[in-house]
Protein backbone atom coordinates (compact mmCIF):
# COMPACT_ATOMS: atom_id res chain seq x y z
CA UNK A 1 0.00 0.00 0.00
CA UNK A 2 3.01 2.04 -0.77
CA UNK A 3 1.36 4.53 -3.03
CA UNK A 4 -1.46 5.62 -0.96
CA UNK A 5 -2.14 9.45 -0.45
CA UNK A 6 -2.17 9.64 3.62
CA UNK A 7 -2.74 12.81 5.10
CA UNK A 8 -1.07 13.39 9.13
CA UNK A 9 -3.44 15.61 10.88
CA UNK A 10 -1.18 17.31 14.05
CA UNK A 11 2.11 16.02 12.62
CA UNK A 12 4.10 18.23 14.66
CA UNK A 13 2.57 16.73 18.14
CA UNK A 14 4.04 14.02 19.93
CA UNK A 15 1.88 11.45 18.38
CA UNK A 16 2.02 12.91 15.22
CA UNK A 17 6.23 12.78 14.47
CA UNK A 18 5.78 8.84 16.05
CA UNK A 19 3.32 8.30 13.30
CA UNK A 20 5.22 10.17 10.51
CA UNK A 21 8.33 8.02 11.65
CA UNK A 22 6.14 4.80 11.82
CA UNK A 23 4.82 6.09 7.76
CA UNK A 24 8.26 5.80 6.72
CA UNK A 25 9.48 2.53 8.74
CA UNK A 26 5.95 1.12 6.72
CA UNK A 27 7.06 2.55 2.90
CA UNK A 28 4.61 5.30 2.66
CA UNK A 29 5.98 7.61 0.31
CA UNK A 30 2.95 9.54 -0.38
CA UNK A 31 2.41 12.01 2.79
CA UNK A 32 1.34 14.87 3.60
CA UNK A 33 1.52 16.59 7.24
CA UNK A 34 -1.05 19.28 8.82
CA UNK A 35 -1.11 21.50 11.60
CA UNK A 36 -2.58 24.63 12.79
CA UNK A 37 -2.26 27.81 11.22
CA UNK A 38 0.91 28.75 13.20
CA UNK A 39 3.08 25.82 12.62
CA UNK A 40 2.10 25.90 8.61
CA UNK A 41 5.03 26.76 6.22
CA UNK A 42 7.90 24.86 8.95
CA UNK A 43 9.09 21.20 8.02
CA UNK A 44 8.71 17.67 9.89
CA UNK A 45 11.80 15.13 9.28
CA UNK A 46 10.28 12.38 7.09
CA UNK A 47 12.16 9.44 5.74
CA UNK A 48 15.42 11.12 5.93
CA UNK A 49 14.09 14.63 4.17
CA UNK A 50 10.96 16.02 4.74
CA UNK A 51 7.31 17.28 4.34
CA UNK A 52 6.02 20.82 4.37
CA UNK A 53 3.25 21.48 7.10
CA UNK A 54 -0.07 22.34 5.26
CA UNK A 55 -2.64 24.13 6.99
CA UNK A 56 -5.34 22.07 8.50
CA UNK A 57 -8.29 23.52 7.33
CA UNK A 58 -11.96 22.04 6.22
CA UNK A 59 -10.96 22.18 2.51
CA UNK A 60 -7.30 21.11 2.63
CA UNK A 61 -7.87 17.05 2.25
CA UNK A 62 -8.80 16.63 -1.57
CA UNK A 63 -6.92 13.70 -2.83
CA UNK A 64 -5.97 11.94 0.03
CA UNK A 65 -7.05 8.57 0.61
CA UNK A 66 -6.66 7.97 4.22
CA UNK A 67 -6.22 10.57 7.04
CA UNK A 68 -4.84 9.95 10.43
CA UNK A 69 -5.66 12.10 13.14
CA UNK A 70 -4.14 13.03 16.21
CA UNK A 71 -5.66 16.49 17.15
CA UNK A 72 -8.27 17.73 19.70
CA UNK A 73 -11.72 17.07 20.34
CA UNK A 74 -13.37 19.98 18.69
CA UNK A 75 -10.67 20.22 15.99
CA UNK A 76 -11.63 16.45 15.13
CA UNK A 77 -15.33 17.29 15.12
CA UNK A 78 -14.40 20.66 12.27
CA UNK A 79 -11.96 18.44 10.35
CA UNK A 80 -13.01 15.19 10.34
CA UNK A 81 -16.64 15.28 8.53
CA UNK A 82 -14.47 17.25 5.61
CA UNK A 83 -12.48 14.99 5.15
CA UNK A 84 -14.84 12.23 4.93
CA UNK A 85 -16.73 14.75 2.26
CA UNK A 86 -13.72 14.69 0.26
CA UNK A 87 -12.86 11.00 0.51
CA UNK A 88 -11.39 9.97 2.90
CA UNK A 89 -11.39 7.14 5.29
CA UNK A 90 -10.62 8.78 8.95
CA UNK A 91 -8.70 7.59 12.01
CA UNK A 92 -9.49 9.98 14.58
CA UNK A 93 -7.46 9.65 17.89
CA UNK A 94 -9.70 12.01 20.00
CA UNK A 95 -12.16 10.84 21.93
CA UNK A 96 -14.47 12.72 19.66
CA UNK A 97 -16.06 9.56 17.76
CA UNK A 98 -15.03 7.13 20.52
CA UNK A 99 -18.23 6.10 22.08
CA UNK A 100 -20.47 7.37 19.00
CA UNK A 101 -23.16 5.14 17.35
CA UNK A 102 -21.80 3.48 14.38
CA UNK A 103 -18.47 4.48 14.85
CA UNK A 104 -15.90 1.28 15.57
CA UNK A 105 -13.92 1.36 18.29
CA UNK A 106 -10.89 -0.39 17.00
CA UNK A 107 -7.80 -2.54 18.37
CA UNK A 108 -7.24 -4.59 15.04
CA UNK A 109 -5.59 -7.93 17.17
CA UNK A 110 -8.97 -7.30 19.40
CA UNK A 111 -11.83 -6.27 17.00
CA UNK A 112 -10.50 -6.10 13.91
CA UNK A 113 -13.75 -8.17 12.59
CA UNK A 114 -15.43 -4.50 13.22
CA UNK A 115 -13.80 -2.32 10.43
CA UNK A 116 -16.25 -3.22 7.72
CA UNK A 117 -18.94 -1.21 9.68
CA UNK A 118 -17.32 1.92 9.52
CA UNK A 119 -18.93 4.86 7.51
CA UNK A 120 -15.66 7.26 6.66
CA UNK A 121 -14.42 7.36 10.38
CA UNK A 122 -13.06 4.67 12.77
CA UNK A 123 -11.72 5.71 15.98
CA UNK A 124 -8.65 4.64 17.32
CA UNK A 125 -8.99 4.08 21.32
CA UNK A 126 -7.82 6.01 24.71
CA UNK A 127 -3.89 4.85 25.13
CA UNK A 128 -4.75 3.00 28.40
CA UNK A 129 -7.52 1.21 26.78
CA UNK A 130 -5.78 0.03 23.82
CA UNK A 131 -3.09 -1.18 26.44
CA UNK A 132 -5.88 -2.94 28.28
CA UNK A 133 -7.83 -4.89 25.87
CA UNK A 134 -4.80 -6.22 24.35
CA UNK A 135 -4.29 -7.97 27.82
CA UNK A 136 -7.71 -9.16 28.35
CA UNK A 137 -8.82 -10.46 25.10
CA UNK A 138 -7.05 -14.03 25.60
CA UNK A 139 -8.29 -14.23 28.60
CA UNK A 140 -12.09 -13.75 27.67
CA UNK A 141 -11.57 -16.15 25.43
CA UNK A 142 -9.56 -18.79 27.53
CA UNK A 143 -11.92 -18.06 30.50
CA UNK A 144 -14.69 -15.17 30.93
CA UNK A 145 -14.45 -12.76 32.09
CA UNK A 146 -16.50 -11.81 35.10
CA UNK A 147 -14.82 -8.02 36.81
CA UNK A 148 -11.95 -6.24 36.00
CA UNK A 149 -10.35 -3.50 38.32
CA UNK A 150 -7.21 -1.09 36.93
CA UNK A 151 -4.27 1.33 38.02
CA UNK A 152 -2.70 3.05 35.43
CA UNK A 153 0.52 4.63 35.76
CA UNK A 154 0.44 6.96 32.76
CA UNK A 155 3.28 9.00 31.47
CA UNK A 156 3.64 12.63 30.74
CA UNK A 157 3.69 12.08 27.05
CA UNK A 158 -0.26 11.15 27.18
CA UNK A 159 -0.59 14.96 27.67
CA UNK A 160 1.35 16.03 24.91
CA UNK A 161 4.60 17.61 23.91
CA UNK A 162 4.70 20.45 26.15
CA UNK A 163 3.88 18.23 29.09
CA UNK A 164 6.98 16.20 27.95
CA UNK A 165 9.30 19.28 27.50
CA UNK A 166 8.31 20.44 30.69
CA UNK A 167 9.35 17.47 32.76
CA UNK A 168 12.62 17.35 30.99
CA UNK A 169 13.07 21.06 32.76
CA UNK A 170 12.68 19.41 35.95
CA UNK A 171 15.27 17.80 38.30
CA UNK A 172 14.01 14.33 38.48
CA UNK A 173 13.39 14.77 42.74
CA UNK A 174 11.17 18.00 41.47
CA UNK A 175 8.61 14.98 39.85
CA UNK A 176 4.97 14.37 41.48
CA UNK A 177 2.15 11.86 41.16
CA UNK A 178 -0.73 13.93 39.60
CA UNK A 179 -4.44 13.12 38.77
CA UNK A 180 -4.27 16.38 35.46
CA UNK A 181 -7.86 14.96 34.05
CA UNK A 182 -10.98 16.73 35.29
CA UNK A 183 -13.39 14.98 37.78
CA UNK A 184 -17.09 14.33 37.51
CA UNK A 185 -18.05 13.57 41.04
CA UNK A 186 -15.76 10.56 41.96
CA UNK A 187 -14.46 10.18 39.07
CA UNK A 188 -11.99 11.34 36.62
CA UNK A 189 -12.87 11.74 32.86
CA UNK A 190 -9.96 9.22 32.26
CA UNK A 191 -11.31 6.72 34.59
CA UNK A 192 -14.90 6.91 32.80
CA UNK A 193 -13.10 6.96 29.49
CA UNK A 194 -11.46 4.20 30.40
CA UNK A 195 -14.54 1.93 31.77
CA UNK A 196 -16.91 3.00 28.64
CA UNK A 197 -14.31 2.41 26.05
CA UNK A 198 -13.19 -1.03 27.01
CA UNK A 199 -16.61 -2.30 27.67
CA UNK A 200 -17.71 -1.62 23.35
CA UNK A 201 -14.11 -2.83 22.20
CA UNK A 202 -14.73 -6.08 24.11
CA UNK A 203 -18.61 -5.88 23.71
CA UNK A 204 -19.51 -6.28 27.35
CA UNK A 205 -21.48 -3.31 28.19
CA UNK A 206 -21.84 -4.58 31.79
CA UNK A 207 -18.54 -5.87 33.04
CA UNK A 208 -18.07 -4.54 36.29
CA UNK A 209 -15.24 -2.40 35.94
CA UNK A 210 -13.09 0.08 38.54
CA UNK A 211 -10.28 2.27 37.56
CA UNK A 212 -7.79 4.48 39.11
CA UNK A 213 -5.70 6.81 36.43
CA UNK A 214 -2.34 8.38 37.40
CA UNK A 215 -0.34 10.23 36.18
CA UNK A 216 3.55 9.83 36.91
CA UNK A 217 6.95 11.50 36.18
CA UNK A 218 7.84 9.07 33.79
CA UNK A 219 8.63 10.36 29.76
CA UNK A 220 7.16 8.00 27.57
CA UNK A 221 5.61 4.24 28.74
CA UNK A 222 2.51 3.54 30.30
CA UNK A 223 2.13 1.28 32.90
CA UNK A 224 -1.11 -0.64 34.56
CA UNK A 225 -1.52 -3.05 37.55
CA UNK A 226 -4.53 -5.03 36.58
CA UNK A 227 -6.68 -7.12 38.65
CA UNK A 228 -9.42 -9.47 37.10
CA UNK A 229 -11.77 -12.24 37.99
CA UNK A 230 -12.49 -15.24 35.55
CA UNK A 231 -15.91 -16.98 34.74
CA UNK A 232 -13.82 -20.33 34.80
CA UNK A 233 -10.48 -21.16 37.02
CA UNK A 234 -7.32 -19.96 35.27
CA UNK A 235 -4.24 -20.72 36.74
CA UNK A 236 -1.23 -18.40 36.49
CA UNK A 237 0.42 -21.15 33.81
CA UNK A 238 -2.38 -21.01 31.61
CA UNK A 239 -3.18 -17.27 31.77
CA UNK A 240 0.58 -17.09 30.74
CA UNK A 241 0.21 -19.26 27.81
CA UNK A 242 -3.02 -17.99 26.42
CA UNK A 243 -1.03 -14.40 26.62
CA UNK A 244 2.63 -15.52 25.58
CA UNK A 245 0.20 -16.96 22.32
CA UNK A 246 -1.52 -13.62 21.75
CA UNK A 247 -0.89 -10.51 19.01
CA UNK A 248 0.64 -7.69 19.87
CA UNK A 249 1.58 -8.84 23.55
CA UNK A 250 5.21 -10.23 25.15
CA UNK A 251 5.12 -11.60 28.32
CA UNK A 252 8.45 -10.20 30.27
CA UNK A 253 9.34 -11.93 33.40
CA UNK A 254 9.75 -11.25 36.64
CA UNK A 255 8.11 -7.57 35.12
CA UNK A 256 8.31 -5.26 32.62
CA UNK A 257 9.39 -1.86 32.79
CA UNK A 258 8.23 1.10 31.19
CA UNK A 259 11.67 1.95 29.61
CA UNK A 260 11.75 -1.39 27.96
CA UNK A 261 8.26 -0.67 26.08
CA UNK A 262 9.20 2.46 24.50
CA UNK A 263 10.07 1.79 20.99
CA UNK A 264 8.55 -1.65 21.01
CA UNK A 265 5.30 -2.70 19.06
CA UNK A 266 4.03 -5.29 22.21
CA UNK A 267 2.47 -4.70 24.96
CA UNK A 268 4.44 -6.01 27.57
CA UNK A 269 2.90 -8.02 30.13
CA UNK A 270 4.53 -10.17 33.44
CA UNK A 271 3.64 -10.49 37.04
CA UNK A 272 1.37 -13.27 36.27
CA UNK A 273 0.23 -14.16 39.72
CA UNK A 274 -3.13 -15.19 41.68
CA UNK A 275 -5.51 -12.85 43.45
CA UNK A 276 -5.49 -14.79 46.79
CA UNK A 277 -8.40 -12.87 47.47
CA UNK A 278 -10.59 -13.76 45.05
CA UNK A 279 -11.68 -17.58 44.33
CA UNK A 280 -10.63 -17.22 40.27
CA UNK A 281 -8.79 -14.05 40.48
CA UNK A 282 -5.79 -13.07 38.61
CA UNK A 283 -3.12 -9.99 38.87
CA UNK A 284 -1.00 -8.80 36.16
CA UNK A 285 1.25 -5.81 35.29
CA UNK A 286 1.60 -4.17 31.98
CA UNK A 287 3.58 -1.70 29.92
CA UNK A 288 3.30 -0.19 26.46
CA UNK A 289 4.36 2.59 24.98
CA UNK A 290 1.56 5.26 24.95
CA UNK A 291 2.41 6.71 21.39
CA UNK A 292 3.67 4.51 19.58
CA UNK A 293 0.99 1.20 19.95
CA UNK A 294 -0.83 3.53 22.57
CA UNK A 295 -2.25 5.51 19.37
CA UNK A 296 0.06 5.94 16.31
CA UNK A 297 0.97 2.29 15.06
CA UNK A 298 -2.80 1.09 16.16
CA UNK A 299 -4.15 4.03 14.48
CA UNK A 300 -2.12 2.99 11.04
CA UNK A 301 -2.69 -0.92 11.69
CA UNK A 302 -6.37 -0.08 11.89
CA UNK A 303 -5.73 2.51 8.13
CA UNK A 304 -4.01 -0.72 6.83
CA UNK A 305 -6.65 -3.38 7.60
CA UNK A 306 -9.05 -0.86 6.01
CA UNK A 307 -7.78 0.16 3.13
CA UNK A 308 -6.50 -4.20 2.85
CA UNK A 309 -9.89 -5.10 2.81
CA UNK A 310 -11.30 -2.13 0.37
CA UNK A 311 -8.29 -4.16 -2.18
CA UNK A 312 -9.59 -7.38 -1.48
CA UNK A 313 -13.53 -5.73 -2.31
CA UNK A 314 -12.04 -4.32 -5.74
CA UNK A 315 -10.10 -7.39 -7.08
Amino acid sequence: MPDLAIGVVGATGAVGRVTLDLLAERGHQHVRAFASERSAGGRVPYDGAGLEVETATPAAFEGLDVCLFSVGTATSLDLVPAAVAAGAVCIDKSSAFRLAEGVPLLVPEVNGDRAREHAGVVANPNCSAIQLVCALKPLLETAGLRRVRVATYQSVSGAGAEAMERLRAIQPAEGNLTMDWAFDGDESEEEVKLRAETRKILELPDLPFSATCVRVPVLVGHSQAIWIETEEPLTPEDARSALAGAPSLRVVEPYPTPVEAVGEDEVLIGRIRRDPTLENGLVLFTCCDNLRKGAALNAIQIAELLLDARARAAA
